[in-house]
């Protein structure tokens, strides 16, 4: 009877869909689940915001009635129609390791594609920019973050078999936390902060954190504006990534720069690494997923890099040296001594810049494949 492929149309289809990869990588030490219940929200068109500018469809690959295999399709029409991009997104790939399942479900997808009258197909990506995005081409012994896909050495293979080049490439690395910072990273640092009358901002709660949500992400866009791939967030896309973080942000491990008036100048976000903590829950909060979040959230020797920005007015006149001075000082506060970049796109030697004077260890790679319809 061969593959065949069935577009998921009902919730116990979109819970299987989510469910596949825990079943493909249920012996692999290095995968970790995510979070089904935020996967669902994720995925499902009445909860995720960015389906006011979005649409997807997703398919499940069956051989003989067992499932082998999952893909998602997405247009972005805020891409498509701002940025006049036709581009059709794919992500949300896994699969046996057999060539017919990943064409047929790659045909499928394209074929979407050119009912909807895009010009080529870029994936695995997300919807947006805070997605998870990149097939892992280097670093399979090792962790993934919790905003990053596992997955096997042969999906690679296979969508150079089925004809996709290279389109974007990003890379990550892992620095050791150093005991004591240099003083003349100190001296450097007060230096900045008089020079442009700079000053951190301190949070007491999560509630004056949330005030500081918004600017970070119009700070976002004036710090990646420039690159091709970034796509602008939405107010409703922030509200939906504020829920959806805010709980497993630690406070401290959030440093901002404010000048005189208050205005943002520049911000990091890291986070103790959850990604033993995630294995631990098996992709449940309940009954002991929190748990184990929590206790990975006081007692961890590692974090993980999210996200920074930098207005462009100040980038190159030493705030970044603050910011990390403020990062290492909860690093050192809470024991941390390994720290995790996430994903850098292989152009942006802005970002990659900031870890020079840390001894970088590029440990893995990921890339997105395109192919014209």
């Amino acid at each position: 009877m061969g593959i065949s492929i069935r577009e998921v149309t009902e919730p116990h289809h979109l819970k299987r869909f989510v469910k596949f990869p825990m079943k493909l990588y249920k012996d692999n030490p290095y995968f970790v689940p995510p979070l089904i219940s935020e996967e669902l929200k994720t995925l499902d068109r009445s909860q995720n915001p960015v389906f006011k500018n979005a649409e997807s469809i997703y398919f499940l690959a069956y051989d003989k009635g067992k499932l082998v295999g999952r893909i998602a399709a997405m247009i972005n029409w805020k891409e498509v129609n701002e940025q006049k991009k036709r581009k059709l997104r794919f992500g949300w790939f896994d699969f046996v390791d057999d060539l017919e399942v990943s064409a047929k479900l790659l045909e499928h997808v394209m074929d979407f594609g050119r009912y909807k009258q895009m010009e080529w197909i870029e994936g695995p990506v997300g919807f947006s920019n805070l997605d998870k995005a990149g097939l892992l081409v280097e670093g399979f012994d090792k962790l993934p973050t919790i905003v990053t896909w596992y997955n096997a050495p042969y999906y690679e293979k296979h969508l150079l078999h089925h004809g996709f080049q290279k389109a974007s490439e990003w890379i990550e690395f892992e620095l050791k936390v150093p005991e004591a910072l240099p003083e003349k990273v100190n001296k450097f640092s007060d230096l900045v902060m008089e020079r442009y009358d700079l000053r951190i901002k301190k949070f007491k709660n999560k509630d004056e954190l949330r005030e500081v949500v918004k600017p970070m992400f119009q700070l976002l866009d004036k710090t990646y504006g420039h690159l091709s791939s970034y796509v602008p967030f939405k107010p409703e896309q922030i509200r939906n990534y504020e829920e959806k973080y805010i709980n497993l942000i630690n406070k401290d491990f959030v440093s901002v720069l404010e000048d005189a008036d208050k205005n943002l100048v520049a911000f990091a976000i890291t986070m103790p690494s959850y990604s033993k903590a995630l294995q631990k829950a098996g992709g449940k909060l309940f009954p002991f997923g929190w748990y184990h979040l929590m206790q990975a959230n006081r007692k961890n020797d590692s974090a993980a890099f999210y996200l920074i920005g930098i207005d462009p007015q100040y980038q190159g006149k030493g705030v970044t040296a603050i910011i990390f001075r403020e990062m290492f000082d909860t690093f050192r506060k809470y024991g941390i001594k390994y720290l995790e970049t996430n994903p850098e796109l292989e152009e942006n030697k802005n970002v990659q810049a900031l870890w020079r004077n840390y001894e970088p260890v590029l440990h893995k790679r990921r890339r997105s494949y395109r192919k014209d319809l």
